[in-house]
């Protein structure tokens, strides 16, 4: 049955719009290992609001204090482009809606929208809830039309909806119905165990499209890892709004990735997610809401993760550099992404002589600087380094060869001393002597093992002259023992991944000492960060620095 709506949402009338709707900093903050702080999720929404970013859902009023704190800490400047959402239950069983605590403290958010779950499955309703069919339609039928008195924009997730209709689907419909009738202004259909295959999420999203004229969401988990494509096969049925998480972060396998869905519609189906310049700012974005959960970026994902755009194998490399469409499907640039190729015993003589042309643009395949360098590789690589996923420590060793190397700091000395304390705890600390322009730094540091001392003391003598480097940190720290049949003697090549939050860039050691190849890692891997930051020898190697990068 076709239910009356008035449109209170704008931007509907084009058929191209598809509204994003981000829970990264609700859903997304129920995942393993993420605990936002009230400044953290300020800083996220800030960031999806100038992304453009249509609704911001930033927590349950209700069941966390923090979140509250959240709703009247955003106020004191609010958001220039996104809806903040606050998001709870429907009533309890048995309660006037009036009464309810997580009603009244929903109305506290005070914010534009709401968003109100309740049950479509039957079987949460008698055996979760333990509450009658009826008044769980009741409960829905309630809060909603408590809330539409209220002023508010409502969005009812069917919670279990896929799940619930498969089941049966007569009353998972007339959850739906019930809510509409209460003034809905959005039906949002959620696939909550993340178990549905794309197939079945069409044939029902199409059936729930043809009984309704409100607006449809699709807001899907990641258990079977289809969330991605099951949301977007919901917008090619006619689904209007998307609910997702940045980089998939959510409880379990995760949400839906809206940096993967945005650019998917955006580019590949012409459909308007956020601003122009927000695709183009997609790929700092994802990476600066890694940072601030305090967890590695997942460097593999589509169009914003660091290996989206990575070459390795020469034919692959020879194809891209000839055509980039030969293997990339779209240009990187797009989501402010870039290409990068890998340096590997597959990359080809043609691959180094693009990275030494960065460097030195005269130099042909016929020069002796390109010979120097080659056989330096070979040297190097035949000694036990990898350079793939550490071109970093490559882009320095052809400075060092081509004399275009700046010598930011000099290292006069450095000493690591580790013992076991009588409480069994393992602890390390380091001295670190460095010279910059004519002045000398001794500082000392502990640290969680010796590597961790050492990074920490180079770190803390060189912020003296450097402040910058506080921006810069260790993301990754791999060792692998070359060859075991050397025992204690054997070779050990560590590689270290850095990240200033905007960019990540990987350096390489090797030495017959772990805490040798470590060092020679950690000084690489500030050596670089210092030519990415402009302290190159002059304003135009900068520019050129920055371009290589």
């Amino acid at each position: 049955m076709k239910v009356r709506w008035r449109d209170k949402i704008g931007n509907l009338k084009d058929v191209n719009k598809v509204f994003i709707y981000d829970t990264t900093l609700r859903d997304g903050a129920q995942a393993e290992g993420i605990s936002f702080t009230v400044n953290d999720k300020i800083r996220i929404a800030r960031r999806l609001d100038a992304l453009g970013v249509d609704y911001i859902e930033a927590g349950n009023p209700g069941s966390n204090p923090k979140d509250l704190e959240f709703f009247n800490k955003i106020k004191e400047r609010p958001l220039k482009h996104a809806k903040l959402a606050a998001f709870g239950s429907t009533r309890r069983p048995g309660i006037k809606v009036e009464e309810d605590a997580n009603v009244k403290a929903l109305l506290t958010a005070d914010t534009p929208v709401v968003a109100i779950f309740g049950k479509s499955w039957d079987f949460h309703v008698t055996d979760i809830i333990r509450t009658s069919l009826e008044e769980n339609l009741n409960m829905i039928y309630d809060t909603i039309s408590f809330f539409k008195s209220q002023g508010k924009e409502v969005v009812f997730d069917a919670e279990h909806f896929f799940d619930g209709y498969k089941g049966n689907s007569e009353y998972a419909m007339k959850t739906l119905k019930v809510a509409a009738e209460a003034g809905a202004d959005w039906l949002v259909l959620c696939d909550t165990n993340g178990g549905c295959f794309p197939f079945e999420i069409t044939e029902i999203t199409d059936n729930v499209l043809r009984e309704f004229a409100v607006p449809v969401g699709i807001h899907c988990h990641n258990d079977g890892g289809m969330a991605d494509a099951n949301s977007i096969m919901a917008v090619e049925q006619g689904v209007r709004q998307v609910q997702g998480t940045f980089n998939g972060f959510g409880e379990r396998c995760g949400n839906a990735n809206l940096s993967v869905i945005i650019a998917n519609l955006q580019i590949k189906r012409g459909r308007k997610c956020i601003k122009e310049q927000g695709l183009r700012e997609l790929t700092s974005a994802s990476r600066y809401i890694s940072e601030i959960a305090n967890l590695p970026h997942n460097e593999r994902q589509p169009y914003v993760g660091n290996s989206a755009f990575a070459h390795k194998g020469g034919m692959h490399i020879d194809g891209v550099q000839k055509n980039q469409h030969s293997f990339e499907h779209i240009p990187p640039e797009l989501v402010g992404n870039e290409r990068r190729i890998l340096m590997s015993e597959v990359s080809g003589r043609s691959t180094i002589l693009k990275k030494i042309q960065k460097i030195a643009p005269w130099v042909d395949k016929e020069s002796p600087e390109t010979k120097l360098i080659i056989d330096k590789l070979k040297q190097l690589e035949y000694e036990g380094y990898q350079f793939e996923g550490a071109e970093s420590s490559f882009e320095l060793m052809i400075r060092r060869a081509l004399g275009k190397a700046k010598t930011f700091f000099e290292v006069k000395d450095f000493r690591v001393l580790c013992e076991e304390h009588w409480q069994n705890d393992y602890s390390a600390s380091a001295i670190v002597k460095v010279k910059v322009d004519g002045t000398e730094e001794v500082v000392a540091a502990e640290g969680d093992g010796p590597v961790n001392a050492l990074d920490k003391a180079l770190r803390k003598a060189l912020e003296i002259f450097y402040p910058q480097l506080k921006e810069m940190r260790l993301t990754d720290y791999k060792v692998r023992v070359l060859d075991t049949t050397q025992a204690t003697a054997a070779k050990v090549r560590v590689h270290i991944e850095s990240t200033d939050g905007k960019r990540v860039w990987g350096t390489v050691g090797l030495s017959t000492s772990i805490i040798e190849a470590s060092w020679d890692a950690l000084v690489d891997s500030i050596e670089y960060f210092l030519y990415l930051n402009g302290n190159a020898s002059n304003k135009e190697e900068c520019k050129e620095v920055n371009n290589v990068v």
